[in-house]
């Protein structure tokens, strides 16, 4: 059976079994273990909508062709995880823009958002720097009334929060990497194995993330 798009109770189960399903969630795992913001996934993304998009009228063929209560139940379950994942990635994503606006957009971490999420980002921005003028900064000394610096005398801009990438993280890799530095001397080093769980500090394994050789868990 099919819907108006052709789209068939055994293509939706097929559905379910793509590897965009796996992708987003391991997308998802990486974007809220990861301090920094990672790069967005556009095509996955949009992928993604439009797979809900087609479950939700698969859904809506068989309710009204009066299919088993229990087999609509299971169905609308799967699309609910698929929706929880992708509104929760979109969610951290925001909430990390929000978090460290500032630092995202003076660095190259403003190329690794989307342009919604730029705009986004520079309305946050406007409207904190707006609150804390109007506020807190207009009443300050003359000298002191930077939102960036905590003074005229600093050099660089000391009041921007940054991602801590010294944060422990749990991480593994489906296949061997083999040794890599712990620290930037690389008087420690660290043999990873396809399958093993470790916990490593972020800035360690940054590239390896970045490259989608390791996946946070």
């Amino acid at each position: 059976m099919a819907n108006e798009s052709g789209f068939s109770m055994e293509e939706f189960e097929s559905l379910m079994a793509t590897s965009d399903v796996e992708l987003l969630k391991r997308a998802w795992r990486n974007e809220k273990s990861a301090p920094e913001i990672l790069q967005f996934q556009a095509s996955l993304v949009q992928r993604s909508r439009e797979q809900i998009q087609l479950m939700e009228g698969t859904i809506e063929e068989i309710t009204r062709n009066g299919f088993d209560p229990l087999i609509v139940s299971v169905y609308q379950m799967d699309m609910d995880r698929a929706q929880y994942m992708l509104r929760s990635y979109l969610r951290t994503r925001l909430q990390k823009i929000e978090k460290d606006m500032i630092h995202i957009s003076k660095t190259d971490l403003w190329n690794r958002l989307s342009k919604e999420e730029q705009s986004f980002s520079k309305r946050c921005y406007e409207n904190m720097k707006s609150y804390l003028d109007e506020s807190v900064l207009s009443k300050l000394p003359s000298g002191y009334q930077s939102d960036l610096k905590q003074s005229n005398a600093s050099e660089e801009d000391d009041m921007v929060p940054e991602s801590n990438l010294e944060t422990f993280v749990f991480c593994k890799s489906e296949s061997s990497i083999g040794a890599i530095p712990l620290d930037d001397s690389a008087d420690e080093i660290v043999d990873l194995v396809a399958g093993d769980l470790y916990v490593l500090r972020y800035k360690s394994i940054k590239p390896f993330v970045e490259n989608g050789k390791i996946d946070l868990v």
